[in-house]
């Protein structure tokens, strides 16, 4: 079985290109298409102090109705980390929220959050899930890291 064809139905990626940040959406680096067309990843910065700012990244998942594989995953890895802020992923899909999670960041500012998109008990396999999702990600970071030499 082509497990990269498989993942490629399951994750959308987003590089920063204006920063060393990275979202990462496995297993495929750029754009993915969906619904026949490439989706650019959208980022703002939102002010929270002279120092500090809330970074919102939104990419797009979608979860193949023939995936068969039970996880999924969201990773990055932030330049500008602030210590002791945890990442915030929220996954919507049409506009509902689907799922809410948070997940720490390393001291090199990587972070990774796994979850579930399919359930099997007993033989029977339950899509936690199946469409496209829109997935908010936000990370607390400094606006200006050059001046934190």
């Amino acid at each position: 079985m082509n497990y990269t064809l498989l993942f490629s139905g399951i994750f959308a990626v987003v590089l920063i290109s204006l920063s060393v940040d990275s979202i990462f959406a496995h297993p495929h680096y750029g754009q993915i298409m969906i619904n026949g067309h490439t989706h650019e990843p959208q980022t703002e910065i939102i002010p929270l102090s002279g120092t500090l700012g809330l970074e919102k990244s939104t990419i797009l998942f979608h979860a193949s109705e023939d995936n068969v594989l039970p996880w999924a995953f969201v990773e990055g890895k932030i330049a500008n980390h602030v210590e002791g802020y945890p990442v915030i992923i929220q996954i919507f899909q049409n506009n509902d929220a689907v799922h809410f999670a948070q997940t720490d960041v390393t001291e090199n500012g990587q972070y990774e959050y796994k979850f579930r998109v399919l359930h099997s008990e007993n033989g029977e396999i339950k899509k936690i899930f199946d469409g496209d999702y829109s997935v908010n990600i936000f990370k607390v970071v400094y606006l200006n890291q050059e001046n934190f030499i």
